[in-house]
């Protein structure tokens, strides 16, 4: 697959979760699921927090083949999921898959506690599907990582609060430099509509702002 046939077969489910099909069905933080959604061949999981460790709409795409890898915080509430660290890297039905770091260095719960602690071990995931590296960044600030990361396409938050602002995610599109630059992380209470059409406006790159399923 190439970078424009990744984007015909990725569709946006709303936040931060998504489901790329063919040839292998992915889903990334499953939440809040509509309908009979069709059936996953890989299921990742970037952390524990509810909104995108959903282990009943982890169920409702579950099969009996379909492999679960999650962050160790999310795979402890999910059955039968393989814990993946930052770091790994591994492949699934022909699917390079990266575990990368995900954590805030500016968004703090409390003085000096952040929402997403790097040592929580919470991870994006960086794709090989085909010809093209596809980034999930997950919840995190613009870090030091990034210029490690190569991507072509990259899915990244853009609503702050809890995630990188508008502004961030330009910063860490800058450094990853994608063909292309879907945003996520909001329409869902946190964030709306705006902070998509905002990153593209300020990004000046190229950007798909995708419509919620």
């Amino acid at each position: 697959m190439n970078v424009e046939e990744i984007l015909d077969h990725l569709h946006w489910l709303g936040h931060d979760s998504f489901r790329l099909d063919g040839p292998v069905v992915i889903y990334f933080d499953p939440w809040r699921l509509k309908g009979k959604p069709a059936p996953a061949d890989l299921v990742l999981v970037s952390h524990e927090h509810s909104d995108h460790c959903s282990p009943a709409d982890v169920k409702k795409v579950r099969g009996p083949s379909t492999v679960v890898l999650a962050s160790a915080s999310a795979a402890a509430k999910l059955h039968n999921a393989q814990t993946v660290r930052p770091g790994e890297r591994l492949s699934v039905a022909g699917v390079g898959i990266e575990a990368v770091p995900a954590y805030n260095t500016t968004k703090f719960r409390s003085p000096g506690v952040p929402f997403h602690p790097r040592a929580a071990g919470h991870v994006g995931y960086v794709l090989t599907v085909g010809d093209v590296r596809l980034y999930f960044a997950g919840d995190t600030d613009v870090i030091p990582e990034m210029s490690n990361i190569t991507c072509d396409v990259a899915l990244l938050p853009v609503s702050g609060t809890y995630v990188m602002t508008v502004a961030e995610a330009v910063e860490a599109a800058r450094i990853l430099r994608p063909q292309i630059v879907v945003p996520m992380h909001y329409g869902s209470g946190i964030g709306t509509p705006d902070d998509g059409r905002r990153f593209a406006a300020l990004y000046k790159g190229n950007t798909a702002i995708l419509k919620a399923e």
